[in-house]
Formats: structure tokens, C-alpha cells, sequence
């Protein structure tokens, strides 16, 4: 894995046509096809990067043991020609010994092209692992089904999906596509917002996709959402994935990755609509709310900083 210092080369571009079977009822594309080609074309750019002593793809930020890579996701009218910039995504990856898939290896330095953009994603690296260190007490949350739930609670929504993991979910060397997960992940979190709201919901935003743990081929996965803070317009659900290796006595059940979904609900128009409020009732969900509060007055602001930047 050692070798010289790799030039910032160019991004690698993915084209695919939506069709119907992409997209929810209401005829948008689903936040998980979406996620899940992000995910894909992280993967080529990095793997490339990793695989290459010139470092053939571009890259953002690399520690020693992780690369960061930044997608743009763009929609094209086909007929009109069209553009515009839908869905803006970092990932981090890390790269893992063919021969022993428990080692992780070294990645390849890149030459940036400004000291500014290197301390920049220094200080992403160290944000990001800060808060992977911070979701790791989730690992023993499990979520339980709740019987005869009250409308408009986090029971009420609350939703499971049991996976079965096959071939065409995994790499060559047996382990779930990234990807996949994610896609997954997204649609169990959909569920949970349509039935909180009764209406079409789209996908806003994913905080921070955390992945604790490999997946395995013949591993069953329980991917559980549940309904954490709801603003005037919006939503978030945690998702959690837990994988259970059914033909492996000699393995627990372990949490694999985890999320929050912010989803906003739309009018048959495209126009946006109120929440429904969330009732939380126990203290656990009081808690969880409190910490949505948060992390949606973290991002309100963070956003409002970035408009009167460009402005």
C-alpha cells in the first residue's frame, strides 16, 4: 500500500436513467436509490485510490487509515438539458487486507493543492470519529415491537425490516455492499414517516451513516426505525442495523450501523406541509427527543451560516 505521494486527480462520473420502479408513489426518486448510487461511486473512487501507487481518483482528505470522498449528486432533464446540483454526500472509507479482511491497511498520501485544504479535512476527519466514538453506547439499544401503539407517539410509527443477505447484496469477498445497507436503511425510515404523517415524505438529509460493524453473506439483519424529534416541517428517525449470524453459534447478535433520517412531508403539489407532532412518553424517548432538538438547531444554524457565506 506505501508508494508516492498521488497527484489530486479527476472525479469519476456515474450517469444512470431514473425509472418507475426508483421511485416512491408520489413519483420521486427514492432517498435510498440515491444513497446507494452515492455509496457506489465513494467505493470506485477509493478502492481505485487504495489499489494505485499513483493514486488514479480524487480524493478530499486521507488519514493513514481512511479516505474521505466527497460525491455531488446532479439531475439532468434528458429533453430539456436541464441541470441542477440534488444531493451533496462525504464518505469515509477505510481499506481492508485481501488476505486478512480484520487489517485494516494504509492509504496512499494525495499532494493537496493549498495547506487550507488539508487542515479543512483534518478537522472533518477528527469531527467525524469524535462522533463515532460518541453512537457507540447505541450498540445495545435494541428496539422492541410495541403492541396496540397511540397515534401520533413513537410506537405508533415505529417500524422493522428483517433481510435475509444473499449474494447479490455482497462483494466478492462475502461482505454487504455499503450501498445496500443504506438503501435499506432509507426505506425502513420512509415507512416510519409516512405512517407518522399519512402523507408523501421525502428524504432531506441523512446525519452521519455509522457503520460498526462488517455484515456478513447468510446473516439475517433486523433494520429497526423509530421516530426521535419532529420540528413544525420536519422529522428525524433513527435507524438501527443489527445483524444476527444465524449459521454461527459462536457470534452474537451485533449492531452494524446506524443513522438519523430528517424526512419533510409534501402536498399531492410538491408544497411542503406541517409535521404532526411527536408525543414522546417515556423518559428514554424524552431524552432522544431532546437530542434531536439539538441536532436540528445544530444543522438550522449551520445552514443559515452557509447562506450569509454565499450571500
Amino acid at each position: 500500500m506505501s508508494g508516492p505521494a498521488a497527484e489530486t486527480p479527476s472525479a469519476i462520473q456515474i450517469c444512470r436513467i431514473m425509472r418507475p420502479d426508483d421511485a416512491n408513489v408520489a413519483g420521486n426518486v427514492h432517498g435510498g436509490t440515491v444513497l446507494k448510487m452515492i455509496e457506489e461511486a465513494g467505493a470506485i473512487i477509493s478502492t481505485r485510490h487504495c489499489n494505485s501507487q499513483n493514486g488514479d481518483a480524487e480524493i478530499t482528505y486521507t488519514s493513514k487509515h481512511s479516505v474521505e470522498v466527497q460525491v455531488h449528486v446532479m439531475s439532468e432533464n434528458i429533453l430539456t438539458g436541464t441541470k441542477k446540483l440534488t444531493n451533496k454526500a462525504t464518505l469515509w472509507y477505510v481499506p481492508l487486507s485481501l488476505k486478512n479482511v480484520d487489517k485494516v491497511l494504509e492509504v496512499p498520501p494525495v499532494v493537496y493543492s493549498r495547506q487550507e485544504q488539508e487542515e479543512e479535512g483534518r478537522k472533518r476527519y477528527e469531527a467525524q470519529k469524535l462522533e463515532r466514538m460518541e453512537t457507540k453506547w447505541r450498540n445495545g439499544d435494541i428496539v422492541q415491537p410495541v403492541l396496540n401503539p397511540e397515534p401520533n407517539t413513537v410506537s405508533y410509527s415505529q417500524s422493522s425490516l428483517i433481510h435475509l443477505v444473499g449474494p447479490s447484496d455482497c462483494t466478492l469477498h462475502g461482505f454487504v455492499h455499503g450501498g445496500v445497507t443504506m438503501k435499506l436503511m432509507d426505506e425502513v425510515a420512509g415507512i416510519v414517516a409516512a405512517r407518522h404523517c399519512k402523507t408523501n415524505v421525502v428524504t432531506a438529509s441523512v446525519d452521519a451513516i455509522n457503520f460498526h460493524d462488517k455484515i456478513r453473506k447468510g446473516c439475517v439483519i433486523t433494520i429497526s426505525g423509530r421516530m426521535t424529534f419532529t420540528s413544525n416541517k420536519s422529522m428525524e428517525i433513527e435507524v438501527l442495523v443489527d445483524a444476527d449470524p444465524v449459521v454461527n453459534n459462536f457470534v452474537k447478535r451485533y449492531r452494524a450501523a446506524s443513522a438519523f433520517f430528517t424526512y419533510v412531508s409534501l402536498s399531492p403539489e410538491g408544497k411542503s406541509l406541517p409535521v404532526p407532532q411527536l408525543v414522546p412518553e417515556t423518559e428514554d424517548e424524552k431524552k432522544r427527543f431532546e437530542e434531536g432538538k439539538g441536532r436540528y438547531l445544530q444543522m438550522k444554524a449551520k445552514r443559515q451560516g452557509q447562506a450569509e457565506t454565499q450571500a
